[in-house]
């Protein structure tokens, strides 16, 4: 397994809820207070506070406090080692769909004959 295998699942895990990614999509504009974040998903408080902490735990936001205000920013590094993977994927599958075309095109080739 790939030293990173952790730091996946857990980018993984964050990204694998539609509200967790809306509120991502929300901070690739800029940073947010927390109440600017919960107010289109129509969720508790303390559930937009559970999703934003398991945003953070991920390494995909940063949060800070000024006052009474929390505010949360994208970490859009933190996507790297995603990027990653996904182009070893790519490359892997690209590959392997290659070698399918060849061999589909040398049947084909050795039927027409």
């Amino acid at each position: 397994m790939a030293k990173h295998d952790t730091d996946l699942s857990a980018l993984f895990q964050a990204l694998a809820d539609p509200t967790r990614r809306a509120i991502l999509a929300r901070l690739a504009e800029g940073p947010a207070a927390v109440s600017d974040l919960a107010r289109p998903t129509g969720l508790r408080l303390p559930t937009v506070m559970r999703h934003l902490e398991v945003l953070e735990q991920a390494g995909l936001i940063d949060s800070s406090k000024d006052g009474r205000v929390r505010s949360c920013a994208l970490v859009p590094q933190a996507l790297a080692p995603l990027r990653s993977w996904l182009e070893e994927q790519r490359i892997l599958w690209e590959g392997r769909l290659d070698r399918l075309e060849d061999y589909v095109m040398q049947v084909m080739k050795e039927q027409g004959q």
